[in-house]
């Protein structure tokens, strides 16, 4: 018996998988080609036939799982079913594009082609190989966007059994994920799959924080629900009055949006009065308008409950540009809370919910929306990618989750930029000759610099003149990743002609000094003499004008000297290329997570004696005994630890993510922090005094610094500390919000870094 065969257990579970698929099919409007995915499913059957997960199930389980997703919740048809079946085909079995190119055709053939050249997630093992996987991703986007689709839904699945993964490795995935796949999701308009997925992710990088907020979420749960019963209740009768079908649903807040809020507004959970809101959705009359009806429900609304004026948001009119429509008012509910109302059609909803598909499915006729603009963009940042590969990362994930502002130009168009973009930034996104000879704008007719942000509603009319060129300050006015883009084009194409006229004004002084034969040498003295590595940045700093060569006959031969001097077998040469050694690491460590020991490094504990030692507190999130945290090892094999949800960490575990391990603390109260904390609260006589005894006499905590303003009856005072670790830190924080005058007291992050040894 074939040790790799399956248990009919396990056949029966591929069989009713492969049934469950499609019966799902079967409940869409494609055109039913039912004998074409079974085709696929037997191949994919037969190539993964007796190779398990990690988690010991049939792999077959996973591209079944894939083709699931793609049809259940993004909605596509026959040939991304087949290609998600045979996603990983060619890449782990000996069948090749040329076979299933024979067996189902060119165009599932070049979707598996495009999956197969982005296997593995995103990002590959070196920079480079992210950077050009990451490009290849985008143009098999721009070409066909079903690749990037099943991508996103092979990602879905990865994380949904993140589990079977060791530690380091679910760092890993869970960074990339939350670094790129749920933004991307997010401008695709895969709403709940982007929620999902930064759900995950959160789950496994902070699985404490996680429950804690779920337990809290499930304990109000049912209370919640009967406060929306009772809101929806009127509504209902109403719409029911105006002769719509509808469905009213209460969208309930996921736990990571929960812990976003809770960290960017510095709140405890029991201040988040948001978690439910409110969704209609109904199917239109023939004889008007979507949107005319949308307002007409609004109306019907806020005849009811009294609106937010300043909370509303009309995205039928100018929808987002991932293609989401509706209408959303927030209104004051019975019991004196601020519910959000979010009006849709079924045309919208599906839309918000599938996204890219039903984008496609609705679209008629030859019109650009702003989800097709933003495709085109996806080509023009490729003409100049970033060649640095987290660069190019950055530049592109700008404009992922960025809100949009609506503006104007002299002609009455309606231009969608980037909430935070300026005038700058819309001259590129016109064209690429107008950023680059930008010298302002006019915006409501009046003159503004181009770093003006732009404002919804302004009317702008880009200046240039000819004689304008781009300064490198000019990035730090730009934020849309087209603008940069443009900017880093013009600044590579002006250095590559600084180098040019560098070399030849640097060959023309060696030729001078009449020791042509000896270029090479000239050439690595004067490299060394101004402290650089390369000869191209030699050469661009003598292009720019930055280093002169009158001298460079006392640069080469700083005293009298002969020939041999510069003869490459001379002690003086031995030297030089001596100095310039530097020490390299193995393939295996380069890729993989080893010291210069050449040990694997798969963990780390944290102790008092270990620190700067065996290992390092990075100053970019101040960790402290107590914090989550992970290790990254570097090319030197040092282990550099930070928070797992730093941003710094976020990019190490995208593109470095075999050179992440865990790390715990095991910490005796040896060492303390310095750390920075912020108190808000009432400013009555001899607050202050209070606070102090609190943290001194209290705690037994030394100050290092404190500053403290008060306005409008309220003090804040921003203290540095010193702590052993989290745990006392939070013990402190309790104790000061428990008097009556503290309404905040939390952590700021700054460069504060060193430990002070404390002698016990």
């Amino acid at each position: 018996m074939d040790k790799n065969a399956f248990t009919p257990e396990e056949e029966q579970m591929i069989q009713q998988a492969f049934e469950g698929l499609l019966d799902a099919y079967a409940h869409t409007t494609h055109t039913q080609k039912v004998d074409l995915i079974t085709r696929a499913f037997n191949f994919a059957n037969k190539a993964h036939y007796g190779v398990r997960r990690l988690s010991g199930e049939p792999y077959l389980m996973h591209p079944l799982a894939v083709a699931m997703i793609v049809v259940k919740e993004i909605g596509l048809g026959s040939t991304s079913i087949c290609a998600a079946l045979l996603h990983d085909v060619v890449e782990d079995t000996d069948y090749t594009i040329e076979d299933i190119q024979r067996l189902f055709g060119d165009k599932i053939a070049e979707i598996v082609d495009g999956l197969t050249k982005i296997s593995g997630g995103v990002f590959g093992s070196k920079a480079s190989e992210q950077a050009e996987n990451f490009r290849k991703l985008l143009l098999t986007m721009s070409n066909d966007i079903r690749v990037v689709l099943i991508k996103i839904a092979d990602r879905l699945h990865n994380m949904r059994t993140l589990s079977a993964q060791p530690k380091e490795k679910q760092y890993k995935i869970a960074g990339e994920t939350q670094y790129i796949y749920a933004p991307l999701a997010h401008r695709l308009g895969l709403f709940p799959i982007k929620s999902e997925l930064e759900n995950l992710s959160f789950q496994y990088e902070h699985p404490e924080e996680y429950a804690n907020i779920a337990q809290k979420v499930a304990s109000i749960k049912d209370d919640e629900l009967n406060k929306f019963e009772l809101f929806v209740a009127p509504i209902r009768e109403k719409l029911t009055e105006m002769g719509y079908e509808f469905t009213i649903h209460a969208r309930i807040k996921s736990v990571y949006s929960i812990y976003k809020k809770m960290q960017e507004k510095n709140i405890p959970f029991e201040d988040i009065y948001d978690l439910i809101a409110v969704r209609i959705i109904f199917t239109p009359h023939d004889n008007l308008s979507e949107k005319d009806q949308c307002w007409m429900i609004y109306s019907a609304i806020t005849e009811i409950y009294r609106p937010h004026p300043e909370r509303i948001r009309d995205w039928i009119s100018t929808p987002k540009a991932n293609g989401y429509e509706a209408l959303h008012v927030t209104v004051m509910g019975q019991q004196g809370e601020w519910v959000e109302v979010q009006i849709r059609t079924q045309r919208m909803h599906e839309l918000a919910e599938k996204g890219l598909a039903a984008h496609w499915k609705y679209k008629t006729g030859e019109e650009e929306n702003e989800l097709d603009k933003w495709l085109k963009t996806i080509k023009e940042i490729l003409d100049s990618p970033e060649p640095n590969a987290m660069d190019f990362l950055d530049t592109f994930k700008l404009n992922l989750f960025a809100h949009e502002v609506f503006v104007f130009t002299p002609g009455g168009d309606i231009m969608t930029m980037p909430q935070g973009s300026t005038a700058l930034d819309l001259a590129f996104f016109l064209h690429s000759q107008l950023g680059e000879h930008c010298i302002g704008a006019k915006v409501n007719h009046e003159l503004q610099p181009m770093s003006y942000v732009l404002k919804g509603g302004d009317q702008v009319e880009i200046l240039t003149s000819p004689s304008q060129h781009p300064q490198p300050e000019w990035l730090n006015m730009v934020s849309t990743a087209k603008a940069q883009t443009g900017l880093r084009a013009y600044f590579r194409r002006e250095e590559r002609a600084h180098i040019k006229n560098g070399e030849k004004l640097f060959s023309d002084a060696v030729q001078m000094m009449k020791v042509e034969e000896a270029k090479d040498m000239v050439l690595q003295r004067t490299i060394n003499y101004y402290h650089l590595v390369q000869p191209n940045q030699l050469y661009l700093q003598i292009g720019r004008g930055d280093i002169k060569l009158d001298n460079l006959q006392q640069v080469v031969f700083p005293k009298k000297s002969l020939w041999k001097r510069i003869n490459p077998f001379s002690s003086d040469t031995t030297t030089t290329t001596t100095t310039t050694t530097t020490t390299t690491i193995t393939e295996t460590e380069a890729s993989g997570k080893e010291g210069k020991a050449g040990k694997i490094i798969h963990s780390i504990i944290l102790t008092d004696d270990g620190l700067n030692k065996d290992y390092y507190l990075a100053e970019c999130c101040h960790p402290i005994p107590g914090d989550e945290v992970l290790g990254y090892v570097d090319e030197d094999g040092k282990v550099h630890i930070h928070k797992i949800d730093c941003g710094e960490a976020q990019k190490l575990k995208t593109a470095h993510g075999k050179r992440i391990c865990t790390a715990n603390w095991n910490t005796h109260h040896v060492q303390s922090f310095v750390e920075q904390i912020e108190i808000r609260g009432i400013d009555k006589f001899g607050v202050l005094m209070k606070v102090l005894t609190v943290i001194t006499t209290q705690f037994h905590i030394n100050l290092r610094t404190i500053y403290v303003t008060s306005e409008d009856g309220i003090f804040t005072g921003q203290l540095e500390v010193y702590v052993y670790d989290r745990n006392e830190l939070q013990e402190l924080f309790n104790a000061l919000l428990d008097m009556s005058e503290v309404m905040s007291a939390h952590r700021v992050i700054g460069n504060i870094n060193q430990p002070i040894i404390n002698q016990i």
